[in-house]
């Protein structure tokens, strides 16, 4: 694995740069208290081709590879947390499994698009009863003539509030249970489909997330993405890409922290000196540093498979199980060196504190990456 970036990643890294302290961090903390979607800096997103990085660009997309998807999740999200999960979702929970199971006919329509950032996906797996249990989900699609009826609830749908389609998981055989799964994409304009309010999260709150509700909502057959049964190898396929997203985006989070502590310390006093000057304080710097490089050299670890075309789940599992618990970790040390500032709104790291929280629970709790990788270091 090469640990230095091509000039081609260089200058995809400088500009999310520039567009996250341009565009992102200005507006992040306002974003944050009303609840804000960023729809200005989402359509600039895709101006830039980065609502679909990795899709060619016959089919609307920037034709880039996951190292470099990576690098541009990590700035956007240190700009902004929320708008890096928005495009998160959009590249590798939509984007990804429609190029990779659809058809050239469902690509024209549901992936063309959404890689412009012209419209937005979400991926709609989880339920009510049902999170890291698929073979639980209750949302049923019956086949009817040349069509499907779609009924059930889906919640903590990340894009829901703002999505045009869903990419929507549905028992079609329960007796089947996991290999009973079907995926399907439907247009939010779908009869019989509604949203519920908007989610009250504690971060990444310019990002929206709802419930989902289908009720004998007839969805054609084309619109089945891949084959009857075939859904879990679809959502499982899916997932392993997106914890590198959200392995990126923890990494992005755990920078801005690390970065907003650094500058804090090197301003703050006390005893007639710089907090610098104190061992505590140098200390903590040092394990964040470390583990945020240590975070990075895993995500890239796990892009760079996926480049290859190799199976990496496990290293997906790894760098988002790592990266996660490093980055709630790293933000609740940022608040520590700012001391009782730390607690309070006029400074952002008990934001970054809040926003870090959810990447250890969406796209795969820390329990099931350590089941994951349990299951491979058990099995080689």
């Amino acid at each position: 694995m090469d640990v230095e970036l091509s000039e081609e990643q260089r200058q995809v890294r400088d500009l999310c740069r520039q567009f996250a302290d341009g565009e992102l961090r200005p507006n992040a903390r306002k974003w944050d208290a009303e609840h804000h979607f960023p729809a200005e800096a989402v359509r600039k997103l895709g101006e830039l081709g980065l609502m679909g990085v990795g899709v060619p660009a016959e089919w609307g997309g920037a034709g880039m590879d996951a190292i470099s998807y990576a690098v541009a999740m990590e700035e956007v999200s240190r700009g902004c947390a929320g708008t890096g999960v928005i495009m998160s979702v959009n590249n590798s929970l939509y984007c990804d499994p429609v190029l990779k199971f659809g058809t050239d006919e469902q690509r024209r329509e549901f992936l063309v698009p959404f890689a412009r950032g012209e419209r937005l996906g979400a991926f709609a797996l989880t339920e009510p009863m049902s999170g890291s249990d698929a073979a639980e989900m209750r949302t049923v699609a019956a086949k009817r003539g040349g069509d499907y009826v779609l009924s059930g609830t889906k919640n903590f749908i990340t894009n829901g509030p703002q999505a045009d389609a869903i990419l929507v998981f549905a028992m079609t055989d329960r007796s089947k249970a996991h290999k009973g799964i079907s995926a399907f994409l439907v247009p939010s304009d779908t009869k019989g489909f509604t949203r519920g309010k908007a989610d009250e999260k504690v971060g990444i709150r310019a990002s929206g997330s709802c419930s989902l509700f289908f009720e004998e909502a007839v969805i054609p057959e084309r619109y089945r993405l891949g084959g009857e049964g075939e859904g879990f190898k679809v959502a499982m396929h899916t997932l392993d890409g997106g914890r590198i997203g959200i392995a990126a985006q923890a990494l992005g989070i755990a920078r801005a922290g690390y970065e907003e502590a650094v500058a804090y310390a090197k301003e703050r006093k006390a005893f007639g000196q710089p907090i610098t000057q104190f061992q505590a304080i140098q200390f903590m710097l040092a394990d964040m540093a470390t583990e945020i490089d240590a975070a990075r050299l895993l995500v890239w670890r796990a892009a760079t498979l996926k480049d290859k075309g190799v199976r990496h789940t496990a290293e997906s599992a790894m760098a988002k199980l790592y990266a996660s618990e490093m980055c709630e970790r790293v933000t609740s040390k940022a608040i520590q060196v700012h001391g009782g500032y730390g607690y309070v709104k006029e400074y952002d790291v008990e934001r970054h504190w809040r926003d870090s929280r959810i990447t250890e629970i969406y796209e795969g709790t820390s329990e099931i990456q350590r089941l994951v990788i349990s299951a491979a270091v058990l099995k080689a």
